[in-house]
């Protein structure tokens, strides 16, 4: 009798050792799927602060070297045809915001590709686990 205890003690401890680490492996994968998103959080948010920080500075150069541009062919047109090239640089300028903002709505529908590590790592893990 006192050999049945021992082997039922044996295979309980077996049981909850062997949860123990089942329960171990998925905090730990847990764990490695939350830094992940954490990385990925952290470095868009990085390249989103580099990308607003490039852009208004090129906004501002761009916009000095248009205005200046505009500004010399009109003084070279003065005498004869101000009117057209006032008119000719404001058609322009409305053709190529008209461009961008349909370019923008075209990337803002397009979607982002935010988290999509973390996800498709979480749908292995999904799949392994069900497997």
């Amino acid at each position: 009798m006192a050999g049945a205890d021992s082997a039922a003690g044996a295979r309980a401890g077996g049981l909850l050792s062997s949860t123990k680490k089942l329960v171990a492996t998925l905090v730990a994968i847990v764990q490695t799927r939350l830094q992940l998103f954490a990385n990925e959080v952290h470095s868009e948010g990085l390249r989103l602060a580099q990308m607003l920080l490039l852009g208004a500075a090129a906004v501002f150069f761009i916009a000095c070297s248009i205005l200046l541009a505009t500004l010399f062919v009109i003084v070279m047109f003065w005498d004869t045809n101000r009117l057209l090239a006032i008119g000719g640089f404001a058609v322009l300028y409305l053709a190529i915001g008209a461009g961008l903002a349909l370019a923008a709505r075209a990337r803002a529908r397009a979607g982002s590709r935010l988290f999509e590590a973390s996800l498709g790592e979480l749908k292995k893990d999904h799949d392994r686990l069900s497997a």
